[in-house]
């Protein structure tokens, strides 16, 4: 099952990146002062926490009524902070109350909020080399947060139901994701050598170790999935 998308995956990266002109694609590669998002971006650890820190910080670029690409709306919020930090304090404040309100109509969880916070809080440490408000103010009207989520195990009826469905990969990530744990974020970085087959006496595979998020001095560990899964 997981050799099956694991592969698919590559097969489907190799002709997009086939598709790409090496004229066109051009990675950033440096880091400057003149560029927020790329000082930014040198914080995330993890590939998830790359992907979700920016979409979280442009809802508050967003919020501000900054116009322009994620880039422009970092270079401006950067100019006026650096020349208004009250103003800073003060959009931040309203922005907090205003996703409070959201969540009294459930919109969003309280969760989301710190996450929020945390993905600003994130920028300005990187980009700024003094605080310029009062972050414990700020932290004060943050919403307390459940420690545990209200997600559940899905029955046997709703599997079935998911595997179901014509697209032969979702079963593959069905099985995988309840067997070991994993989360879809995972999929971005996992490939077919993390996955290492264990087998029995009979040389049959009884289960196989998967590392998850290799090479990450923190984040990286390892867990199991079942011969279906494999």
């Amino acid at each position: 099952m997981i050799k099956y998308i694991l592969l698919l995956k590559t097969s489907t990266t190799n002709q997009h990146t086939n598709t790409v002109s090496s004229s066109t694609f051009k990675p950033k590669t440096t880091t400057t002062d003149e560029d927020p998002m790329s000082v930014f971006m040198y914080a995330p650890r993890t590939p998830e926490s790359r992907r979700q820190d920016p979409r979280r910080f442009k809802v508050f670029l967003d919020y501000l009524g900054l116009e322009g690409s994620i880039d422009d709306q970092a270079k401006q919020f950067v100019l006026k902070t650096r020349n208004d930090p009250k103003w800073f304090h003060l959009s931040l404040m309203n922005f907090v109350v205003f996703q409070k309100e959201r969540v009294e109509r459930k919109e969003i969880s309280e969760g989301t909020i710190g996450n929020y916070y945390k993905a600003i809080k994130l920028f300005c440490e990187m980009n700024f080399d003094q605080p310029l408000i009062n972050w414990k103010k700020i932290a004060r009207g943050l919403p307390r947060t459940r420690k545990f989520a209200l997600d559940r195990i899905p029955t046997m009826e709703e599997i079935r139901k998911l595997c179901e469905y014509p697209d032969r990969r979702i079963k593959a990530i069905i099985y995988m994701m309840l067997s070991s744990g994993i989360r879809v974020g995972t999929f971005d970085s996992l490939q077919w050598k993390h996955v290492i087959p264990l087998t029995d006496s009979k040389d049959e595979v009884v289960t196989a170790k998967l590392i998850v998020y290799v090479g990450d001095p923190i984040e990286e560990y390892y867990t199991f999935c079942t011969p279906e899964a494999y």
